[in-house]
């Protein structure tokens, strides 16, 4: 068992940014974890659902990043399946959030379904365009990896632009002003910033694979990539759970029995 950690110690280089996010990320979804799960006992009944998500998605990612680690530290790339897989299970609950927050004003299982929907296809999308990039001999874009990039991504955005509108002005907006409970509101306009400023990393992590713009432009490679999806996940799945954290403290009693 020592041999395997001192393995693990020596395959992270301490002068490799993505290295180093890997496994910080990891640990920290992890902590998040724990943290969200045993805080369900402190808060009040009707949150308990929301911080077991919340707990889920950081759990979720920490065994993603636990074996994207592993991957990166043996081969050096990108692991698009692995990441993709996390982002199938993580997302969609993400959106499930923003339904718990307004099920008490009247949200119907139609929206969460609209929501997954959206999110599925936005990820679906996201995957065709980066993984089946067509690619030389050499791993430099063939002919036609730019337009492939480039049609796939903007069909991964319509659905991201679907999520945003509704979080913003459409129907997770409306239920939430009409919760009357600002609390709720508040919640909500944090969570819309994090998909409209924390999910935009994510672009540009796209961006920097082989075709992307900003690989054909500036030369940015997959080391780009894995850098800003890490740090974007560090970000939104940590952060979703804390403003979720935040309202369930703030809308509970301030002694709730476990």
């Amino acid at each position: 068992m020592n041999y395997l950690l001192l393995v693990d110690l020596v395959t992270i280089p301490k002068d490799d940014p993505v290295a180093f996010t890997f496994f910080t990320g990891y640990m920290a979804m992890f902590a998040a974890s724990v943290f969200f799960f045993f805080e369900r006992g402190s808060v009040s009944e009707k949150w308990k659902t929301s911080l077991l998500v919340s707990g889920l998605i950081t759990m979720i990612a920490a065994v993603h990043y636990y074996y994207m680690r592993d991957y990166y530290a043996s081969t050096g790339s990108n692991p698009t399946a692995l990441r993709y897989i996390d982002w199938t299970l993580t997302v969609p609950l993400m959106c499930v959030e923003f339904y718990l927050l307004t099920k008490a004003a009247g949200a119907k299982i139609g929206l969460l379904w609209k929501l997954i929907v959206a999110s599925a296809f936005m990820l679906v999308m996201g995957y065709i365009g980066e993984a089946f990039v067509p690619l030389n001999a050499d791993g430099s874009p063939a002919e036609g990896a730019t337009s492939h990039s480039v049609l796939y991504g903007i069909l991964s955005t319509l659905g991201y632009l679907y999520i945003l509108y509704t979080a913003w002005f459409g129907e997770v907006k409306k239920l939430g002003d009409a919760s009357g409970n600002p609390t709720v509101v508040k919640g909500i306009r944090i969570l819309a910033w994090f998909v409209l400023v924390g999910w935009a990393i994510y672009p540009i992590g796209y961006m920097c694979m082989p075709g992307g713009w900003l690989n054909t432009s500036l030369g940015w490679t997959s080391s780009n990539v894995d850098l800003f999806y890490n740090i974007a996940d560090a970000i939104n799945k940590i952060g979703f759970g804390l403003v979720i954290y935040s309202v369930a403290k703030s809308d509970s009693p301030s002694k709730v029995s476990a």
